[in-house]
C-alpha cells in the first residue's frame, strides 16, 4: 500500500511517454511539434504540484490518489482517442498533472510517518519506484506493440495500471490510519526549520502521534511566504539538481547523433546509463541516512557537472565515441547516487505537522528546474553548439554543489 499504486501509475505512464511523439507524429506533427507535445507532460507536473499540495492538506493523500487517478483516466482516454493535436497535447498535459498528485500524495504521507533514522532510505525506495516505472515501462510497450502492432495498446495498458492503482487505493487498507503520524519513535532529530526571516527554530524532538491536525493550516501563498528563505534558497538549490538530471537525458541522444553514431548504439549507451542509474537508486539512501545528507548530493553534483564539462571536450576527438560512453555512465552514476534527494531533503526541512503545502512549493521549484533545462540546452545549441551547451549544464551542476554545500548545514536537521 505504501510503494504500490507509485509503481503502477509510473509503469504506464513509462509505457506512453516514449510513443506520445509517435501519436503525435500520426496526427499531422512534425519533429519540432511532436516535442511541444511530449514535453506537456512536464508542463502538466509542474502546473499540478501546488494544487496537489492544497488537495492533500483538506483531503488527505488518499482521496488526493484516488482524484488524481481519475483525471489521469480522462487524459488516458483522450489519448487513445484525440482526433487533434490540441487534444492530445490538452490529455497529455491532464496526465502530468495527475502525475503530480501521486507523487505528492506519497512524499507528505511519508514525511509525516517516516522516523529521520531511515527516512531516506524510504524515500530512495519512492524514487525508486518511479525509476522502476520508468525503466521497465518502455519494455512493456515494445512487447505490447510486437503483439498487437499498435501504439493505443500502450494506452489502454497505461489505462488498466490506473484501474489497478485506484482499485488499490479505495479497497486497500488506509496507511494514513494504520500508521500513526511518528508512531513507536520519538524525533530523532533537532529539527531544524525557517521562520522566513533567515532565523533557524529548534525543535526538542518530543514522539508525535496520532492523525496530522487540521487546526491552524497555513494556505500555499501564507506557506510560501513563511519559509520564502529555504525555498529561495535550498529550493534553488534542488533545481539545480533537478536540471542537471534533465539536461541528462537531452543531451546524451543528441550527442550521439552530432558524432555520427547509429540509433541502435545511441540506445545502447544510454540504456546501460539508464541501468547504472537503476541500480543505485537505494544506494543513495544509505548514505544519506549513515553519513548525512551531503555525502549523498555533493558526490552527485560534482559527478554529474564535472562528467558534462569532460564531454563538452570530447566531441572533436579522434575516439569521441568512446568518451561518449564513459561519461555517459559517469552520468548515470552521478544521477544514480542523486536518487530520493529531493524527496528527503523537501521531507526534511517541509513543516512535519502538515507538509503538503509546502512541499507543492518545492515540487514546483525543483519541476521548474528539470522543465527549464531542455529550453536552456536547446537555445544554447541553437546559438552555438551542443559542446558550449552541454559545457553550460556542467557549470550549472557546479554551482549547485556549491549551493547544496551552504545550505544543507544550514537548513537540513541532524541525528543526535
Amino acid at each position: 500500500m505504501i510503494y504500490g499504486p507509485t509503481v503502477l501509475f509510473a509503469l504506464g505512464e513509462g509505457a506512453v511517454v516514449p510513443l506520445l511523439p509517435i501519436l503525435a507524429s500520426r496526427l499531422g506533427a512534425d519533429v519540432p511539434m511532436a516535442a511541444l507535445v511530449a514535453s506537456f507532460l512536464v508542463v502538466g507536473q509542474l502546473c499540478g504540484n501546488i494544487p496537489a499540495g492544497w488537495a492533500v492538506a483538506r483531503w488527505g493523500e488518499r482521496l488526493t490518489m484516488v482524484a488524481g487517478g481519475g483525471v489521469a483516466l480522462v487524459g488516458t482516454a483522450g489519448l487513445a482517442v484525440a482526433p487533434s493535436i490540441a487534444l492530445l497535447s490538452a490529455s497529455v498535459f491532464l496526465i502530468g498533472f495527475a502525475a503530480a498528485s501521486f507523487g505528492l500524495a506519497r512524499h507528505s504521507f511519508m514525511t509525516t510517518r517516516v522516523p529521520l533514522s531511515f527516512r531516506a532510505r524510504a524515500l530512495a525506495l519512492l524514487g525508486g519506484t518511479f525509476r522502476l516505472g520508468m525503466f521497465v515501462g518502455p519494455f512493456a510497450a515494445a512487447g505490447l506493440l510486437a503483439l498487437f502492432g499498435d501504439e493505443h495498446a500502450a494506452v489502454w495498458f497505461f489505462a488498466a495500471c490506473l484501474v489497478a492503482t485506484i482499485a488499490l487505493v479505495v479497497f486497500g487498507p488506509d496507511p494514513e490510519k494504520t500508521i500513526d503520524v511518528g508512531a513507536d519513535s520519538t524525533r530523532e532529530s533537532l529539527a531544524v526549520s525557517d521562520d522566513g526571516d533567515g532565523r533557524m527554530i529548534e525543535d526538542t524532538g518530543e514522539a508525535v502521534t496520532g492523525a496530522i491536525p487540521t487546526a491552524g493550516r497555513d494556505g500555499i501563498l501564507r506557506t510560501m511566504s513563511r519559509h520564502r528563505d529555504v525555498l529561495s534558497r535550498l529550493g534553488l538549490a534542488a533545481a539545480s539538481l533537478s536540471a542537471v538530471r534533465s539536461a541528462r537525458q537531452v543531451i546524451l541522444p543528441l550527442w550521439g547523433v552530432s558524432i555520427g553514431l547509429d540509433a541502435q548504439t545511441i540506445a545502447l549507451v544510454v540504456g546501460i546509463s539508464g541501468a547504472i542509474d537503476f541500480a543505485l537508486f537505494y544506494a543513495s539512501g544509505q548514505v544519506m541516512d549513515r553519513f548525512g545528507r551531503l555525502w549523498a548530493v555533493m558526490p552527485a553534483m560534482l559527478l554529474m557537472g564535472a562528467g558534462f564539462l569532460a564531454l563538452a571536450l570530447t566531441h572533436d576527438l579522434d575516439q569521441s565515441a568512446l568518451w561518449f560512453g564513459m561519461f555517459a555512465a559517469v552520468l548515470g552514476t552521478g544521477n544514480g547516487l542523486s536518487s530520493g534527494i529531493l524527496l528527503t531533503l523537501g521531507a526534511d526541512v517541509a513543516p512535519q505537522a502538515d507538509p503538503a503545502p509546502f512541499l507543492g512549493s518545492w515540487r514546483t521549484l525543483s519541476d521548474a528546474g528539470g522543465a527549464a533545462a531542455p529550453l536552456l540546452v536547446s537555445g544554447l545549441a541553437a546559438v552555438s553548439s551542443l559542446a558550449i551547451a552541454t559545457g553550460a549544464m556542467g557549470v550549472v551542476g557546479l554551482l549547485g554543489a556549491i549551493a547544496f554545500w551552504r545550505w544543507v548545514p544550514r537548513f537540513v536537521p541532524r541525528q543526535r
